[in-house]
């Protein structure tokens, strides 16, 4: 019995190690050894299990005909990562590999180039890095596609791949290669279906090989640095269907041949520097869909093949000097969709027949010579979306129905000669968000059918010759950033509801003839940074509210408003703001022409401050001379050196008040600005007055242990924003005088603004202090009422 253990031992064994050894032999050991080098966070490669059959794992496809062996291994955008793992290049029957939108790194591994029967490689979107292996260029006896897009290899352009006649698909677009021409010799890839190197480096010519590349349909050369002509011989590629060479260098003449090839739709040459006139069979191709020429240096006229071209679609040829009118009834034969000659020299009249197929979205023509009427027709064209015609020398009314289009998101009509009026169909452009017809000589009325463009963003009305009153209607637009109708003969009020538009950032309704008030509710439109209601007619005062308004530009000068300035404007930013409203005083105001009232004013004036600076020298100097003579009596068993002193402003500082007194003398004394500039200004005896009224209303000096660490002035705002203005007033007396102490707090507030230009002259803070004591003098006790 012993004797068979021993001999079945070894036999058992070898059965358990057979099929471990074959696992780790086979594709699927391979795939396992792949899947134990990668990082795999989404567990993609979860369902690679050896107790599993092979065909079944997923991103697997078997040979046909066999179980073990790995034909296919489609592994796109997994989210896998790490480097190649060099044991995939142990599947000799791999025809197709795709790893492509992952995250694999390092250099790539030349050992695939051994796989002879792999037909499709597809790394794109990955980050392999470093040369192209030259042996690449010796191997893949089978590549028909090639794919590395969107990697990070470097070197020379690849030229050896030249060798790969089999292949039909070579795609190494936006990888960084060292600046290199494209081979000589590409036109060896007689084979090669679609080529697509954007944004390689490449330099120099395009070879005139490449017109023996005749069975090529997509060519993309793309975001490089091609210069030169386009070789004829690209007249020879007659499979062609798109063509892409946008944004190079390329120069001279487009050639002729281009409309000889049958399958071409789209060609895109856009940003180069083509010269010269557009050949005659330039859109003579009988399948050509889109044509984009823009921003080159072409010159002369649209050829006559234009107007024959039977599918064109699409036209963008902006940014040349292309002069002339369009070929008679362009459009009427084609299924224009989209048109942009902007930028261009042309001239003569606007096509009425460019939206004879019913499918044009975008008409743009703006910076040209167009002239005469915009065509009744195209207000019948509700496939529009975008309308650019600003800058022609168009003329006369607008179709009404032109001002309607429903799906319109877009009306630039400025800087022509229209006239008319606006008619109220405008009211039917739902989607219209921006509206541009400043510059032109529109008349009438603004129609009150404008309230109903409920995604309006930009209403731009200026420099024409509107009349009447603004429609009230405008104050439901509640989308609109920006409303200019300056430079008019509008009159009448400001519409009421205005402070509606919470969304308004500029106003402009300068140079009318607006009567009537500034609506305080303006204030209400807090995002607003520039307001223009200069040179109109409005009358009565600023409002004060205009003050919570953070504006960068404000102008009501040249009106006719009256009465005392709000403090906030009498800052020197403001100077040119107020300009000629003589009925606007920035002190205190008299009647026109009372001579004599304006004499009493100013002595009055003069009184008030010479008063009020008597006051305040009187406290100061019996505080000062109280702190004195208390230091003097603490202080007269101390001796010491005299110490140094620190510039500081108003905060707190480590010293007391021997250290002061001790260190006292002329050059010591300053004020907040001028521990920052060394120059002593008005702004800052205001700021140093600010701080002593906001000692009297708190009750508390700047180095109040209650305070902490901060001074007086951000101790006091920081209360203010959380507690309330009472919160820092004087307990003490808040109960009797409340009202009168918060009034003196918000001028104190006023004289310490951070910024100089912010705070009001002492002129004006004096006239405020006396205003609170006005305001609170005693009342003659009133007379008993008759009893009945």
């Amino acid at each position: 019995m012993a004797a068979l253990r021993r001999l079945l031992l070894p036999l058992v064994a070898l059965l358990v190690l057979l099929p471990l050894r074959t696992v780790t032999s086979s594709d699927a050991g391979h795939l396992l050894a792949a899947k134990h080098e990668l990082s795999d966070p989404a567990g993609a490669l979860s369902g690679w299990d050896a107790s599993q059959p092979l065909c079944a794992w997923p991103h697997v496809t078997c040979a046909r005909k066999s179980t073990t062996a790995v034909s296919e291994l489609y592994m796109y955008n997994l989210s896998i990562a790490g480097v190649f793992p060099s044991s995939l290049c142990s599947l000799r029957s791999l025809r197709r590999l795709s790893l492509a939108g992952n995250d694999i790194a390092g250099p790539l591994p030349a050992c695939l180039a051994d796989l002879r029967a792999l037909s499709d490689l597809d790394l794109s979107g990955n980050d392999f890095s470093g040369e192209v292996p030259a042996a690449y260029g010796g191997g893949f006896r089978s590549l028909v596609e090639l794919k590395m897009v969107q990697n990070s290899l470097s070197g020379d352009f690849p030229a050896f791949l030249t060798n790969l006649t089999t292949l039909k698909v070579l795609q190494l677009a936006y990888n960084p290669f060292t600046p290199s021409p494209l081979p000589e010799n590409i036109g060896d890839l007689a084979g090669l279906r679609q080529l697509y190197l954007a944004s390689c480096n490449l330099t120099g010519k395009i070879p005139p090989s490449i017109g023996n590349l005749g069975n090529l349909g997509n060519l993309d050369l793309s975001f490089n640095r091609l210069s030169g002509e386009i070789p004829a011989s690209v007249g020879n590629l007659s499979s062609l269907f798109q063509m892409e060479a946008y944004s190079n260098q390329l120069s001279g003449r487009i050639p002729e041949g281009l409309g000889s090839l049958k399958k071409l739709r789209n060609i895109d040459i856009s940003m180069n520097l083509f010269t010269g006139e557009l050949p005659e069979d330039m859109f003579a191709g009988p399948s050509l869909e889109s044509v984009h020429i823009y921003q080159n240096q072409l010159t002369g006229r649209l050829p006559a093949s234009l107007g024959t071209a039977r599918r064109l679609a699409d036209l963008r040829m902006f940014g040349n000097q292309i002069e002339g009118p369009f070929p008679p009834e362009f459009g009427k034969n084609c299924p224009l969709e989209f048109l942009d000659m902007s930028a261009n020299l042309m001239s003569g009249p606007i096509p009425p027949t460019l939206c004879a197929s019913g499918n044009l979205t975008h008409l743009l023509l703006l910076g040209n010579r167009f002239e005469g009427a915009i065509p009744a027709e195209l207000g019948q064209c509700r496939t529009l979306l975008r309308i650019r015609l600003f800058n022609n020398s168009l003329s006369g009314p607008v179709p009404p129905e032109f001002w309607g289009l429903p799906n319109v998101r877009m009306l630039e009509l400025r800087s022509n000669a229209l006239s008319g009026t606006v008619d109220p169909a405008i009211g039917c452009a739902k989607n219209l968000s921006n509206l541009q017809i400043q510059g032109n000589r529109f008349t009438g009325v603004l129609p009150a059918e404008l309230g109903n463009l409920s995604n309006l963003q930009e209403l731009v009305a200026s420099d024409n010759s509107f009349s009447g009153p603004m429609p009230s209607s405008l104050v439901q637009l509640y989308q609109l950033n920006l409303l200019d109708l300056s430079n008019n003969s509008l009159s009448g009020e400001i519409p009421r509801g205005i402070g509606r538009l919470k969304a308004l950032i500029r106003l402009n309704f300068s140079h009318n003839h607006l009567t009537g008030i500034v609506p305080p509710e303006i204030a209400q439109i807090h995002e607003m940074n520039a307001m223009d209601l200069s040179s109109n007619e409005l009358s009565g005062g600023v409002p004060m509210q205009l003050q919570n308004l953070q504006l960068n530009d404000l102008n009501l000068s040249y009106n006719k408003l009256s009465g005392p300035l709000p403090l906030l404007f009498t800052a020197s930013r403001y100077r040119e703001s107020f300009l000629g409203n003589p009925g606007l005083c920035y002190g205190l105001c008299t009647r026109d022409g009372d001579a004599d009232g304006i004499r009493r004013a100013r002595i009055n004036m003069a009184a008030s401050i010479l008063s009020a600076a008597a006051v305040i020298l009187l406290i100061a100097l019996a505080w000062f001379t109280y702190k004195y003579r208390s230091y003097k009596r603490r202080a007269a068993e101390i001796s010491g050196e005299k110490a140094s002193w620190v510039l500081t402003s108003f905060h707190r500082v480590e010293f007391d008040e021997r250290d002061i007194v001790n260190s006292l003398d002329e050059n010591n004394v300053i004020g907040k600005e001028y521990a920052y500039t060394l120059h002593v200004t008005e702004k800052s005896d205001v700021f140093s007055f600010g701080v002593v009224i906001l000692e009297l209303v708190t009750g508390k000096s700047p180095m109040a242990p209650e305070i902490g660490e901060k001074d007086l002035v951000a101790w006091v705002c920081d209360n203010i924003d959380q507690n309330g203005a009472e919160s820092v007033l004087d307990q003490k007396l808040v109960d009797q005088f409340k009202n009168e102490m918060r009034k003196v707090l918000n001028i104190g507030l006023l004289c310490v603004n951070k910024s100089p230009n912010n705070r009001p002259p002492m002129r004006s803070v004096v006239k405020l202090l006396l205003e609170v004591q006005g305001e609170n003098k005693p009342k003659a006790k009133k007379e008993a009422d008759p009893a009945f």
